[in-house]
């Protein structure tokens, strides 16, 4: 029978819309990068404690008979899974914050007439980069692939990975863990795609879905060099 506690999407509930007493409507920019690190680290301690388990978000949980296997601390796990589902949906809505605030900024930089290079703070440079700089070269593609049909190409930078990116993907180990704790459940991947007529590169935003089944090695059907 079909494993009744494994999520079969990527919505759903969130967490609690404060963050240390305070709405994240009014969070500053820096207070959002901050919190955005918070969530990172919680994610992959989470991630941890199901890879302690040697399970991930789809692992079956119960017999072939319907009942709750003995061999796993099922109630953990449930557990973990349920905060897992909630922080990233609270990842999500504070991605999309930020990205906003930056576009604010930027805009109010703008409309100043000041030369947006130079005005920017260092602190608002810092909390934009991790957001825009590459880690990751896709290498290959294998035709047919979760990566294939995700629409990633030969040649894309990639610049976010689910919820790693160039501060954090340690030498791309990050990668393999979002990926394996994330099979059937679609990853947000970002990615700067070389312009074929030579100008420069423009931003590709797609849903890819790491999974098994696809009749090739490996989750994704891709390799990826570090920059």
């Amino acid at each position: 029978m079909d494993d009744i506690h494994a999520p079969t999407v990527s919505s759903g509930p969130t967490s609690s819309g404060y963050s240390n007493g305070v709405s994240k409507d009014q969070l500053s920019l820096q207070e959002l990068i901050a919190e955005k690190d918070r969530l990172e680290a919680e994610l992959k301690a989470l991630g941890q404690v199901l890879d302690s388990h040697g399970v991930h978000m789809n692992t079956t949980l119960t017999t072939f008979d319907g009942f709750p296997r003995s061999d796993i601390d099922v109630a953990q796990i449930r557990t973990t899974r349920a905060r897992i589902i909630r922080l990233k949906n609270d990842y999500k809505g504070l991605m999309s914050r930020i990205e906003k605030g930056l576009h604010e900024h930027h805009a109010r930089i703008q409309a100043q007439g000041l030369d947006a290079t130079s005005s920017v703070s260092a602190a608002t440079n810092s909390a934009h980069a991790p957001l825009e700089a590459p880690f990751a070269k896709v290498n290959s593609v294998v035709s047919g692939s979760p990566a294939d049909s995700a629409g990633l190409k030969v040649g894309d930078n990639i610049t976010k990975f689910g919820w790693v990116d160039w501060t954090n993907h340690d030498k791309l180990s990050r990668v393999a863990e979002a990926v394996s704790q994330n099979e059937g459940i679609p990853l947000t991947v970002k990615v700067l795609r070389p312009s074929a007529s030579g100008g420069p590169s423009g931003s590709v935003q797609m849903q890819l879905t790491p999974r098994s089944n696809w009749g090739g090695r490996g989750l994704l059907g891709c390799h990826l060099l570090p920059i």
